[in-house]
């Protein structure tokens, strides 16, 4: 990770995913205990880790954070570049954020893997997600763009 002059970050790249079945898309419900957002919905992610990054280090990520969070095995899955966005969390971490959608294998169950990140999860079409209090402006922007590609 590159820092700055105060060991602060310069930046995290993160990577969301969001994974389709039908008309839906599966949202995380965010862990109480998150310094960013807790509590609310939004895509599976994480930060891009520098040890065991390869070539596609963003694919990589996503895969990673996906199995991570709801036990999900993406390998083989096409993952289609949504957007990129760079904010700034509460903490005052400077983030670019990469943004995927992928439909969710046929087979597959997710679960709440990591609960202390994952509190739950639910499947909602875009206009449920557009109209639910508990999903953020910036993560239906993330949403829409994947609904788009």
């Amino acid at each position: 990770m590159i820092t700055t002059a105060n060991g602060r970050p310069a930046f995290v790249v993160n990577v969301e995913v969001f994974l389709r079945r039908d008309d839906r898309w599966l949202l995380i419900k965010r862990g109480d205990g998150e310094s960013h957002a807790p509590g609310t919905l939004a895509g599976v992610g994480g930060k891009a880790e520098p040890d065991g990054a390869g070539q596609r280090v963003l694919e990589e990520t996503a895969r990673r954070e996906v199995a991570e969070e709801i036990g999900v095995d993406l390998t083989g899955v096409p993952l289609a570049y949504a957007a990129s966005e760079f904010f700034v969390t509460d903490d005052g971490d400077p983030v670019i954020n990469v943004v995927f959608a992928a439909p969710i294998p046929p087979d597959a169950q997710p679960v709440a893997a990591s609960p202390a990140e994952v509190a739950g999860f639910v499947w909602l079409t875009l206009a449920e997600a557009e109209a639910d209090p508990a999903c953020p402006a910036y993560v239906l922007s993330s949403l829409r763009a994947a609904a788009a590609v």
